[in-house]
């Protein structure tokens, strides 16, 4: 576990971003796999019927086999794909197996724009995502985009009955003493690692 005190936000995400990214690629696998075997047999994972996930960037934990094993039970997959404009926001699109993905500003790949494919965020049933670093309390520190935080804004208005679950993937070593959030972050309902769930 790291300590948060005495970091700013970005020394912080520095310190995080080199520890996972010393992880082997034997790590890395290891690590995928141990992280499909917390979740893929989990009543939350099992009754979803449409997941938004993503594609790893930058040593994140890679839930590529719990994506492809959504496919295989059913279910819609989703995955984020940035806006044009405003370009500081992003929507989820349907992905089906196989499907041909391009990078996009960051890089990352995301799938071909269609608007026809996109579902809005809160009609998800539960999104996995990415992050540099969390706490026991449900903190989650992301790459700084702010792009997840956006689209989930709509949250802190509904106090009940709210979509989707949302479920932070890190590997163990992203765990931070406590982090301080700012005003607009959206906290997490529980964080998986490829070690163990922490309910917050």
């Amino acid at each position: 576990m790291i300590a948060a005190e005495g970091l700013t936000r970005p020394a912080l995400r520095r310190k995080l971003r080199e520890a996972r990214r010393a992880l082997s690629p034997a790590q890395q696998r290891l690590a995928a796999r141990r992280l499909y075997r917390q979740l893929a047999q989990h009543p939350l994972f099992r009754r979803a019927r449409h997941i938004a996930l993503y594609l790893p960037n930058d040593g994140e934990i890679d839930p590529g086999l719990l994506l492809r094993e959504a496919q295989r039970r059913g279910k819609a997959t989703y995955l984020p794909v940035l806006n044009p404009w405003p370009r500081t926001r992003m929507v989820f699109q349907r992905i089906s197996h196989g499907e041909r993905l391009w990078p996009n500003r960051f890089g990352i790949h995301e799938p071909r724009r269609c608007l026809d494919r996109q579902r809005p965020v809160w009609a998800l049933d539960l999104l996995l995502m990415p992050l540099v670093g969390f706490d026991e309390q449900g903190g989650r520190l992301g790459m700084g985009g702010g792009f997840y935080d956006r689209s989930l804004a709509y949250r802190s208005m509904r106090k009940k009955g709210h979509k989707p679950t949302l479920l932070g993937l890190a590997h163990d070593c992203q765990k931070v003493d406590r982090l301080t959030l700012a005003s607009w972050d959206v906290p997490l309902q529980a964080t998986v690692t490829d070690q163990r769930w922490y309910d917050h």
